[in-house]
């Protein structure tokens, strides 16, 4: 379960191919339109006008995505706690019931039919809440996705105001691209910067 829920957690990243930037670059000011980033250290050549970040690395160690996470895999613990102790539960009435019998225990077959309706009961009821659990587990962490997305998305957009670039892209997104072209350490900085800023 913990494995589903990290995979549903990854995949918040599967964005565009591109975060198109033509709006952010139309209401810079005129002299941002002509920033160019410069190329890092050792770039031997003149660097196109986009650059790529790893979404893998941002949700690994973007601060906002780890706290999701984490919390995440707590609610997803105790899903789990509480499905073992149901089952326990459920699984220790259901012996009782079957010593009683054995045990002749038992005045009348309607007594008897009434510990196996509450046995059936205790079960629906158990489904039911566990049911309701991993729905409200499922919701939250849509909820966290769509949170972390619009987060990296509109700081990716404040971004790229002062830098002018024409595209961002998601690593992911490209077969090859030049590793020159790899701002996600900018990104990730500015983004845990504002994040913590925040979280004070």
């Amino acid at each position: 379960m913990k494995k589903a829920v990290i995979s549903l957690f990854s995949l918040l990243m599967v964005l565009a191919v591109g975060v198109n930037t033509t709006s952010c670059k139309n209401e810079k000011a005129p002299a941002a339109k002509t920033t160019q980033a410069k190329p890092k250290a050792g770039a031997s050549k003149d660097l196109p006008n986009y650059r790529y970040v790893d979404s893998d690395t941002l949700l690994e160690k973007y601060n906002l995505a780890k706290d999701y996470q984490e919390e995440m895999l707590r609610l997803q613990n105790n899903l789990d706690n509480t499905a073992r102790q149901q089952q326990s539960s459920i699984e220790a009435l259901a012996a009782q019931y079957q010593k009683k019998q054995q045990n002749n225990g038992y005045t009348s077959e309607a007594e008897m039919q009434r510990d196996m309706q509450n046995l059936s009961q205790r079960q629906t009821a158990a489904q039911n809440q566990l049911g309701k659990m991993q729905n409200d587990l499922q919701t939250q962490i849509a909820a966290a996705q769509r949170t972390v997305q619009d987060s990296i998305v509109n700081y990716i957009k404040e971004y790229n105001a002062a830098h002018g670039y024409d595209a961002i892209f998601m690593k992911a997104a490209t077969l090859y691209i030049d590793p020159a072209l790899d701002i996600t350490d900018e990104v990730l900085k500015g983004l845990n910067e504002r994040y913590n800023k925040v979280k004070k």
